[in-house]
């Protein structure tokens, strides 16, 4: 008996500590709450019918055959901590209620309590962990990914010396205020090192990746403000390291589309019909004081204090006719000048920069490719201001190919392992303006083989070897690049 009156004491235990410590956490005006409150109510209140049947039950079995309850003798106490089935007719019933009503407590108290797992899934343009504050309910969502690597330079053209880098750390912040407004944030450390010298004299960065409010209406038209991604190619806006092959990124999406690349701007996205989604912003154009021989990447203005003298447009459309395939392009155009003086001149400096894209995954294969150009107005005038050769145009091009083959030894593994390949060719000085020489080195071919393993579908660890053959008298060393990377 007093095993069972253990049993009934624990479950309204249970029952009051999801009323009075869980329900406080959270907001005490949200329907689903409220909902949860009222079934806690229903089942404390059956609790308590049930107590009183099972005292009816214990007494009716204690009661000696034939003697009234006045007349009955105490029941023997069970001894402390003996678990005791309940006798008597019915008791079978009513033993499967309180395993019953058991099990919902604990259910009810885990999903008051426990924030409930979400599959990492690509959604509105972002990384899986970057689209973490589009799956919950309300209020603060946290992410990440990190990556690290060690580089060792197969020669020592160039003064190049063997290194381990922890390249950088990332969390995403993410709040939602409603079902219909939240703000997204990512916070990037690089290098490992912020504010000081180290032995190197090279400093790391703490950055704001992006940081904007979202405002979504419906499916078809939504609303982004704040510091935007440009919406071009594949790895600037899904960035993270379990989600790209090699340890380094494809260097067409550093030196010809400048990843990691965000402006000031303001635009909408939105599914036009099921497979065909777009983003377009107006935004902050780049500062032509920054372009050089190597391309545009210097010109990005990250949100610092960025001049908007000049606007630019960017658009992106993506198509995927199935699952698994997806086909697209983009844009990014604008005067760059800024309204600053080069060479004694003001020059508009128009940028196109445009990108095509298509990739196809299906069982274990996956293929990737991309092609990206980029034209430049009045390159000569901001060569003679830069003391460089700043190209007309500028082109780039990779595809990739990479497949899973663990399934076909363990058809039922959760595990990944993929050698892929990578060919790519882009040049930084593909047209020079009149009376300019090209600048050497520019004229890149590069072949990457590596072999990337997940452990876990949010853990990678990587490997490659990349080939530079670099055209002019300006040769690039060949590097092996072991890496790891994460994400939550």
């Amino acid at each position: 008996m007093k095993a069972r009156r253990i049993v009934a004491r624990s479950l309204l235990a249970a029952l009051l500590t999801a009323q009075m410590g869980a329900l406080p956490v959270l907001a005490g005006d949200d329907p689903r709450i409220r909902a949860y409150q009222e079934q806690l109510d229903r089942m404390e209140k059956e609790m308590r019918e049930m107590r009183a049947r099972l005292r009816a039950l214990e007494e009716a079995r204690d009661r000696p055959r034939g003697a009234s309850a006045e007349t009955a003798a105490p029941a023997a106490a069970a001894p402390a901590g003996t678990p005791e089935p309940i006798a008597g007719p019915g008791t079978s019933e009513q033993n499967r209620k309180i395993d019953v009503l058991a099990t919902e407590v604990e259910r009810l108290k885990q999903a008051l309590v426990l924030p409930e797992h979400k599959e990492l899934k690509s959604l509105y343009g972002l990384g899986p962990a970057a689209s973490k504050v589009y799956q919950v309910d309300r209020g603060l969502s946290i992410g990440g990914y990190g990556e690290y690597n060690f580089q060792k330079y197969v020669s020592d053209q160039q003064g190049k010396r063997d290194r381990f880098d922890v390249l950088r750390f990332v969390l995403y912040t993410g709040y939602k205020f409603s079902d219909r407004i939240l703000m997204n944030a990512e916070l990037e450390f690089e290098h490992a090192v912020v504010g000081e010298d180290t032995v190197t004299s090279d400093s790391g960065e703490a950055t704001v990746e992006f940081a904007y409010l979202d405002f979504l209406l419906w499916q078809q038209l939504n609303v982004r403000a704040g510091l935007l991604l440009v919406p071009m190619g594949f790895i600037n806006e899904i960035h993270e390291p379990p989600f790209f092959h090699g340890v380094l990124r494809p260097e067409v999406e550093r030196s010809i589309i400048p990843t990691t690349w965000r402006e000031g701007g303001v635009g909408f996205f939105g599914t036009i019909v099921p497979g065909l989604e777009y983003r377009a912003y107006l935004m902050n154009s780049l500062n032509a004081a920054g372009y050089k021989s190597s391309g545009i990447r210097s010109a990005r203005q990250l949100g610092n204090r960025a001049f908007a003298e000049d606007l630019a447009g960017t658009a992106r459309l993506d198509y995927t006719p199935f699952a698994g395939t997806m086909i697209g392009a983009s844009f990014f155009a604008g005067d760059a000048g800024q309204n600053g003086e080069f060479d004694g001149d003001k020059p508009n400096a128009f940028t196109l920069l445009w990108e095509a894209h298509a990739q196809v995954r299906y069982r274990g294969l996956e293929l990737r490719a991309l092609g990206a150009m980029t034209s430049i107005d009045d390159a000569g005038t901001l060569s003679r201001a830069a003391g460089q050769t700043v190209a007309e145009d500028i082109f780039g091009f990779y595809a990739e190919a990479a497949y899973d083959v663990l399934p076909l030894v363990f058809p039922d593994t959760t595990q990944y392992l993929s050698p892929f390949f990578r060919y790519e060719i882009f040049d930084t000085q593909d047209k020079v303006p009149r009376g300019f020489r090209r600048a050497p080195g520019n004229d890149v071919q590069l072949y990457t083989v590596g072999l990337d393993y997940k452990p876990h579908p949010q853990v990678v660890l990587k490997l490659e070897y990349r080939n530079f053959n670099a055209g002019g008298n300006k040769p690039r060393a060949d590097e092996v690049n072991l890496g790891a990377g994460f994400v939550f």
